[in-house]
């Protein structure tokens, strides 16, 4: 469904395919549930390719990140798609099997006080997820080597991280109400997937270092205020489109010398 959209806009103003046609929908498929039906897939892989890539001009272009806009479209259209997986209760495990039933996800029954997941099955990924949440050791792994290899910059997922940490840890110190355990709400949900893999993209997050680590704490921010305290328990897909909004207005503060470094749009 991606690649015909890619398809289409490269044949109609006749320039060649995008080389990277398949980062969207590569990224967009481990943000889903393992039950979501196939046709929900192709429809969100598809608007988000149309209105998060093409429509700006194509890779490099687009202000937001276009798997995030698919997902963000599936999320308000088909809520009851986007909190589900498999559970067989036989082993324990969260697998697709004959006598499986429906469950809550670690974020759902963190955000409701009813935790009952160790750090380690996090880690492990023997809990319900989307694909590419669940088996955190092998984020982080790879999140790592990302950041040696400079394929990502640091800065981002540091000040990410450290943001959500911070503020809830900050907040129960105080006393305060809806905040967190800060260290488990690190390995709820999509934060370190989210983090390492997103939040980085070069096309859509700012270019100057500064602007980086306030891009970072700012999808931190908005993270920790719409998983604590609105409807939504995820809070990530909407604070770094938020943040991609800003992305351009960042790369305006601080000293005009510095320059944009690679990938710049």
């Amino acid at each position: 469904a991606a690649v015909a959209v890619e398809v289409l806009f490269a044949k109609v103003r006749k320039r060649p395919l995008d080389p990277a046609w398949f980062v969207t929908p590569l990224v967009f498929a481990l943000l889903m549930t393992p039950t979501i039906p196939l046709w929900i897939v192709a429809v969100g892989s598809a608007f988000g390719v149309f209105f998060g890539k093409m429509v700006f001009g194509g890779y490099g272009k687009n202000v937001f990140n276009p798997a995030l806009v698919g997902l963000l479209f599936i999320l308000i259209s088909f809520p009851a798609f986007t909190a589900v997986a498999w559970f067989d209760p036989a082993n324990g495990w969260y697998t697709p099997g004959v006598d499986a039933v429906i469950t809550a996800t670690p974020l759902i029954l963190f955000n409701r006080g009813q935790n009952t997941f160790t750090i380690l099955q996090l880690l492990l990924g023997v809990v319900p997820g989307t694909l590419g949440e669940t088996f955190r050791i092998g984020i982080i792994v790879l999140g790592i080597l990302l950041l040696i290899l400079k394929a990502a910059d640091f800065r981002i997922p540091l000040a990410f991280i450290g943001t959500v940490f911070a503020l809830n840890g900050l907040g129960l110190l105080l006393g305060l109400e809806g905040f967190k355990d800060p260290v488990m709400s690190l390995f709820v949900g999509g934060l370190l997937f989210g983090a390492f893999f997103i939040a980085t993209d070069p096309v859509t997050a700012p270019q100057k270092g500064l602007s980086k680590i306030l891009y970072g704490i700012g999808i931190g921010l908005f993270t920790v205020i719409i998983r604590n305290f609105a409807t939504f328990p995820e809070g990530i897909v909407f604070a770094i489109i938020l943040m991609n909004a800003i992305g351009p207005l960042l790369d305006t503060i601080g000293p005009s010398k510095e320059p944009l470094e690679e990938g710049s749009r």
